[in-house]
């Protein structure tokens, strides 16, 4: 098997699912319960919160954990703006948001406010010119997607950041999740006021997620009926999924330290198979990218059919977001980079992680070549 949709999720380490196991087993009880059983998982809750701000540079009280991505997008847009729509219900996003993103500032324009979406241009990449010039008096938050989750487009956050410190009240968003562990990102130094984070996309389990929250930002909660995590996300929390996270998250920073190269030297070696394939347009930009994403355009094949014919051979590829890749839609991302329809409607992306190897790219060029002519000769 030649697995190469990391980006839509991650096998977990082994040693994340021998903790998870372990804790489930061993720590059982509800970290909110007064008991020993209770007092010894909030222990171990608050040793992982602990480990997981040392490894981002954060404090511990700055995290807060959830299940996922989708719902840290959620409770930072949605949060920010309900607990701040007296001081403005102006908004700031961009046209290549992942859905969980661009979906909810869509629900908050229903809700009457008003929403910016900052185009691309056709590589990919928000001007912080364009940004600064949308900032209004009414503007309470910004939020910029870090890495492109179908394109590898990496953002200029930290020049958002240091824009946004001279707008003291306009909050500053990022969707970290495709970036952490392969792209650099101090959140501190690229004044971050909210940032979130997905643990299944670095070989963590499924249903765990960080919401960075700079301390004295203040949110209105999305779930209430507790007083887990500050009173900002209640429900009981996944300890074993947490722990586990803490421990996925430290492997693939050290890995990051060490085998950066080996992402680059796989995406270049992929990239120059590939455009010796006819009819082939590259979409991921020739710089300022990430070292594990893809996206190129077989023009006039359609996406669905390019990866059902790889699965057949046991390689495995996405078309855009696992998260809308079932609705057969023409990507909005690449369409609002300017790429024609033709160029829109055919894309695919190839994602790696560290656990790929030389080896892997190497067969994949050799079978995706033969697939790729074989589904040009069915078209004939």
């Amino acid at each position: 098997m030649i697995y190469f949709d990391n980006s839509a999720t991650t096998k977990p380490y082994k040693e994340v699912l021998d903790t998870y196991m372990t804790v489930s087993d061993q720590f059982f009880g509800n970290p909110s319960s007064i008991h020993k059983l209770g007092g010894r998982s909030e222990q171990l809750l608050s040793k992982a919160r602990n480990q997981i701000a040392e490894l981002l540079s954060v404090q511990p009280s700055e995290i807060i954990f959830t299940s996922g991505g989708t719902e840290g997008n959620n409770l930072a847009i949605k949060g920010t703006a309900m607990m701040h729509r007296s001081r403005g219900k102006h908004l700031i996003t961009t046209e290549i948001e992942h859905p969980s993103i661009y979906e909810a500032y869509k629900q908050l324009e229903d809700l009457g406010f008003e929403v910016t979406y900052l185009s691309p241009n056709e590589d990919g990449f928000i001007s912080v010119d364009q940004l600064k010039n949308a900032l209004r008096d009414d503007t309470i938050l910004v939020s910029v997607i870090h890495v492109n989750n179908e394109t590898g487009a990496i953002q200029p956050i930290a020049e958002i950041g240091r824009l946004l410190t001279d707008y003291p009240k306009v909050f500053f968003h990022v969707d970290a999740v495709q970036g952490v562990g392969k792209v650099p990102l101090n959140i501190k130094q690229a004044a971050i006021d909210l940032l979130s984070i997905s643990g299944h996309k670095f070989h963590s389990v499924k249903g765990t997620g960080i919401l960075y929250i700079r301390e004295g930002v203040t949110l209105s909660s999305l779930m209430t009926g507790g007083s887990q995590e500050r009173e900002i996300r209640s429900g009981t929390e996944n300890l074993a999924g947490i722990v586990a996270m803490a421990k996925a998250l430290r492997i693939t920073l050290e890995k990051q330290k060490t085998m950066n190269d080996h992402l680059y030297n796989m995406r270049n070696a992929l990239i120059q198979n590939l455009e010796m394939i006819d009819y082939t347009v590259l979409n991921s930009p020739q710089s300022d990218f990430a070292p594990h994403i893809i996206n190129i355009s077989f023009v006039g094949l359609k996406p669905e059919v390019i990866v059902h014919a790889l699965s057949e051979e046991n390689v495995f590829i996405s078309t855009k977001s696992a998260c809308s890749s079932k609705t057969f839609e023409i990507s909005r991302v690449l369409q609002s980079m300017g790429k024609n329809e033709k160029v829109a409607s055919s894309a695919v992306r190839i994602s790696l992680s560290y656990e790929n190897t030389m080896s892997e790219v190497e067969q994949f060029n050799k079978i995706i070549k033969e697939v790729i002519k074989n589904l040009y000769k069915v078209m004939g």
